[in-house]
């Protein structure tokens, strides 16, 4: 009696046909094509452009990708090629939350599972070597530094291939939609800077500096000494390597070390951090701030900057989103953690400070990642050449896919204006006019 993974050929791509038709039934205007391993095609709706192609490698491809059906599964068969993306990438993602957010009945579930099982299973061998595997108790600073060497030190090459020339790796800030990602990062450095007022002379501190941009920015422009910290040994020697090139070493440094280690008592009169407590942890918030509170002078100004999820879209989407089991928790930032504004504001002014302004940048994130995305898809060969081609594809998927979080609007990003005030006193001018001179 033959085993229920014996298909034949044609056997097996009418079963991944006839799943792939009843899963997306009701997906309409369909604008994708999908291309079997044995070279046969399944087109777009008629009149439609197809923006992208799902070619599937294997008669195994759709039991890889869908069982069980989560961000993780998909996302993992993706990188490890059981199939691929051809096209404009940032299509697939209104795809994916169609099937993943069906609420599918007792009967369906059953009904694809029978389907799925007669296919070949995939090897999970390789999947489990890649994936972030820390120890230690969750945001430990072991652990922590654990999980930023995972994320950070993959290659410095690598990120210089799609970030721009200062290897800035957070939300730029766009004048307009057609502006260069050099121009647009520098405006965002600037803008920093000018919304913390730094004067010459004074001590600034970047929690999470990465390869140095704001701090050499700030040295340069703004005459403050700058200290930036990072758990990142790669980007600290390259932050070092930068700082000499510019000649600021008597007014600029990088330290590896971790923000809990922070103890001289208003130490510095401004600090920034641009991309950095999405790694802290919503239990880890109280301590983050009250480190920041505490090595900021009285009258001192602090920009918190990060990505922030919202409410609502956790709510409709349901207890998944808040799963540590991700595609983006296992393959890119482990133990990262996303907290909706209202918390991180509750929790600043808990600590002591006062909140004097939050600005969303959410349509600034949509045009930074698809410019990051389209420099990185330029740059395959090379890219995958300085690192493999798992982690080109682990980078494309999870940027393209962030790019659909902002626009859909799933996810938000704020930059967060604090004071330490004296006596009521928060020694801000009256207006932001200075912000946009």
């Amino acid at each position: 009696m033959a085993t229920p993974h014996a298909l034949s050929e044609d056997r097996a791509v009418t079963h991944s046909r006839s799943f792939l038709q009843a899963l997306l039934g009701s997906y309409h205007p369909r604008d994708f094509a999908v291309r079997f391993w044995d070279g046969s095609t399944w087109e777009a709706d008629p009149g439609r452009r197809a923006r992208f192609t799902l070619a599937l490698k294997h008669p195994g491809s759709l039991r890889a990708m869908f069982w069980p059906p989560t961000d993780l599964t998909v996302g993992e068969a993706y990188i490890y090629d059981d199939f691929d993306i051809e096209g404009e990438i940032d299509g697939v993602f209104a795809l994916a939350d169609h099937v993943l957010g069906q609420g599918w009945g007792l009967t369906e579930q059953l009904g694809y599972a029978l389907q799925l099982w007669s296919l070949p299973p995939a090897n999970t061998r390789a999947r489990q070597e890649r994936a972030a595997r820390l120890r230690g108790a969750q945001h430990s600073k072991q652990r922590d530094r654990q999980a930023i060497t995972y994320h950070y030190d993959v290659s410095n090459d690598f990120y210089a291939f799609w970030l721009d020339r200062r290897m800035v790796y957070s939300c730029a800030y766009f004048a307009s939609g057609s502006d260069d990602l050099d121009m647009a990062q520098e405006r965002k450095l600037d803008y920093i800077c000018r919304k913390l007022r730094l004067r010459p002379g004074e001590r600034l501190l970047d929690i999470g500096c990465g390869w140095g941009g704001l701090i050499i920015h700030a040295a340069q422009h703004y005459g403050v000494e700058a200290c930036g910290i990072t758990l990142s040994q790669r980007q600290a020697e390259l932050a070092a390597e930068r700082i000499r090139g510019a000649g600021l070493e008597d007014r600029c440094r990088v330290e590896v070390r971790d923000y809990r280690e922070l103890t001289a008592h208003g130490s510095y009169d401004k600090l920034a951090s641009v991309g950095m407590f999405e790694h802290v942890g919503k239990a880890g918030l109280p301590e983050y701030f009250a480190c920041a509170q505490r090595v900021l002078r009285p009258g001192g100004v602090f920009l918190n900057h990060g990505i922030a999820y919202r409410p609502a879209h956790v709510v409709r989407r349901g207890p998944s989103w808040r799963s540590r089991a991700t595609f983006t928790n296992r393959y890119v930032f482990p133990d990262g953690e996303l907290v909706p504004i209202g918390t991180a504001v509750g929790l600043a002014e808990a600590a002591g400070f006062e909140v004097r302004d939050v600005e969303s940048l959410r349509e600034h994130y949509v045009l930074t990642l698809g410019q990051w995305v389209r420099r990185l898809e330029a740059q395959h060969e090379a890219a995958a050449r300085i690192a493999d081609e798992v982690i080109y594809r682990t980078w494309r998927a999870y940027m393209a896919a962030a790019a659909y979080g902002f626009k859909s609007d799933h996810l938000t990003v704020f930059q967060t204006l604090l004071v330490k005030p004296v006596h009521g006193r928060s020694g801000l001018p009256l207006t932001r006019t200075d912000w946009y001179g």
